[in-house]
C-alpha cells in the first residue's frame, strides 16, 4: 500500500495513463450501437438516389399546370400510377399526368408534383379512380384529373443527391454510433462498420453482510446496492456490464472468482474492503491474483494492485492496478454507497471511455453560485464532492442531503456533484463552486 496520499488528478492521471484503447474490430449494424468509429466513412451512393415524390399526388408538366385555379382548373388525362419500387414509370406528355406516391421516382416528362389536396381526387372526367399500394405496376389511362393550383419547378420532388453526394464525408472517425448514425450508414448500404467494441466491464461487491435485494434479511445484513449501481453506470458509460453476486469476506473466495471473471473482462471494478479493516480481505486477496503458473512466487511482470488514500471526500481508500496473464485493469473502490458511486464518476467512468477511444472521456463541468441556508464545511486539504441539484437557467447549485458517505437516498436525487477545492474548509451562500454534471 503507497504511504503517500495522492491527489484526485496524479490518481486519474496514473489511472488513464495505464488505459489503452480497445483494439478495432469490424461489427454487424446493430452491433455497433454505442461504439466509436475508428474511420471516416464516404457515401458511396446518392441520397437520394434518385428524384423522388415527397407527396401522395399527381406528377406533372408545369406549363400543363400554369394558371390553375378552383375556378378555373386545368384537367389532364391520367396515364398511369408510379409505385414506390414499382414497374418502370409511363412518361408524363403534354396535358398528361401520372399518379404517384409517396418516395416513387419522378417519371420521365414530369416536373413537379401536384398533392392530391390541390385537385379532385382524379375522378372529374373520367372513371373514378384510387391509388395503388406500393409496388403494384401501373396501368394505363385511368380517367382525368382537375388540378385546382398552379405549381413551381421542382414543387414537391426531393432531389437525387439532396441529402448526401456520393463522394462525402458521411460520418467521421470518433463519432459515437447512435440511432441516427446507426440509420445513415443503413441509408448508405453499409452493413458492417468498423469500430473499438463497448468494454467489457465486471462489476462485484465484497462482503458478508451485503444480501440480495429481494430476499430477507438478517441480523447484522444490509441489501447489495453498490453491485446494481455501478453495473448501471457502466452501462450508462457505454460498457457491456457484467454484475457478479456479492463475494463474502474470504480472500481466497474473491481471488477465484475474479480469476473466473477475467476471461470476460477488459476492465474489473470491486467495492468494499479496500481500507483498514480486519476484514477487508481486498488486498489480501488481489495481491496473489496475478501470480503465474511457474510459481507460487513468481509474480506476472505488470501485475499487482496498488492500495493508496486519495485527498478527497468521499472516496479515501482507493486500489488501482492490473491483475491475471493478460494485465486487465481493475480499479477497487470503497463499499460506502457514495463513496462507490462519486469513485465510479471521477475514475471509472473515464476509464471505460478510454477503453472506447472516446475523443473526451471526462463529464460536462460548469459553474454555478452555492445556495444554500448556512455555509457548508470541507476538512483541510480534501477534496470534496457534495451531491447537489443544477439549475442550468439560473446558474446555481443546491446541495442534497449531507455529507454521510452512507447517504443514497439524497444521491438518488442528485444531478450533479459539487466540488469543493482542498483549499477551503468552509464556502457560503453565494460562492461560485464547479460542479460536475452528472445527467
Amino acid at each position: 500500500m503507497s504511504s503517500r496520499t495522492w491527489s484526485v488528478d496524479d490518481h486519474l492521471e496514473d489511472v488513464l495513463t495505464a488505459v489503452r484503447p480497445l483494439d478495432p474490430i469490424e461489427l454487424q449494424l446493430p452491433d455497433a450501437q454505442g461504439c466509436v468509429l475508428v474511420e471516416d466513412v464516404t457515401v458511396p451512393v446518392a441520397l437520394p438516389p434518385f428524384d423522388n415524390s415527397s407527396m401522395d399526388g399527381y406528377a406533372v408538366r408545369v406549363a400543363d399546370a400554369a394558371g390553375a385555379s378552383e375556378d378555373f382548373p386545368c384537367v389532364l388525362t391520367v396515364i398511369g400510377d408510379v409505385a414506390a419500387g414499382g414497374a418502370a414509370p409511363p412518361t408524363v406528355g403534354p396535358g398528361q399526368a401520372a399518379r404517384i406516391m409517396t418516395g416513387a421516382p419522378l417519371p420521365p416528362g414530369a416536373e413537379a408534383v401536384v398533392p392530391v389536396e390541390w385537385t379532385d381526387g382524379g375522378t372529374g372526367g373520367g372513371a373514378a379512380t384510387t391509388m395503388l399500394p406500393a409496388g403494384e405496376a401501373p396501368e394505363g389511362a385511368s380517367g382525368e384529373v382537375r388540378v385546382h393550383r398552379a405549381v413551381e419547378p421542382g414543387a414537391h420532388v426531393r432531389s437525387r443527391g439532396s441529402d448526401v453526394q456520393a463522394g462525402d464525408l458521411a460520418l467521421a472517425r470518433g463519432t459515437v454510433l447512435g440511432p441516427p448514425q446507426i440509420g445513415l450508414l443503413a441509408a448508405i448500404g453499409r452493413g458492417t462498420v468498423r469500430v473499438r467494441p463497448r468494454p467489457r466491464v465486471v462489476v462485484l461487491s465484497t462482503g458478508s453482510e451485503l444480501v440480495q435485494p429481494g430476499e430477507a434479511l438478517g441480523e447484522g445484513q444490509i441489501y447489495d446496492s453498490n453491485s446494481f449501481a455501478l453495473a448501471a453506470a457502466a452501462r450508462d458509460a457505454g460498457a457491456l456490464a457484467y454484475r457478479v453476486g456479492a463475494v463474502t469476506d474470504d480472500a481466497d473466495v474473491l481471488r477465484a472468482t475474479i480469476e473466473d471473471q477475467l476471461i470476460r473482462a477488459d476492465l474489473v471494478v470491486t467495492t468494499g474492503g479496500v481500507s483498514v479493516g480486519a476484514y477487508d480481505v481486498v488486498k489480501e486477496a488481489l495481491a496473489a491474483v496475478g501470480e503465474a503458473d511457474a510459481g507460487e512466487d513468481e509474480v506476472t511482470p505488470g501485475s499487482g494492485v496498488d492500495f493508496r488514500k486519495l485527498a478527497m471526500q468521499p472516496g479515501k481508500p482507493q486500489g488501482f492496478g492490473t491483475v491475471g496473464p493478460d494485465h486487465t485493469p481493475l480499479l477497487a473502490l470503497p463499499g460506502n454507497p457514495v463513496s462507490s458511486y462519486v469513485s465510479f464518476e471521477l475514475f471509472v467512468r473515464p476509464a471505460i471511455r478510454t477503453l472506447m477511444g472516446m475523443a473526451d472521456v471526462h463529464r460536462p463541468r460548469a459553474r454555478a453560485v452555492l445556495k444554500a441556508d448556512a455555509a457548508l464545511r470541507s476538512p483541510a486539504e480534501r477534496r470534496q464532492f457534495l451531491r447537489g441539484t443544477y439549475d442550468r437557467d439560473a446558474g446555481t447549485v443546491t446541495p442534497v442531503g449531507g455529507t454521510g458517505s452512507h447517504l443514497i437516498a439524497a444521491l438518488a436525487h442528485a444531478d450533479c456533484l459539487i466540488v469543493v477545492p482542498e483549499t477551503d474548509t468552509m464556502v457560503g451562500p453565494g460562492a461560485e463552486l464547479e460542479v460536475i454534471l452528472l445527467g
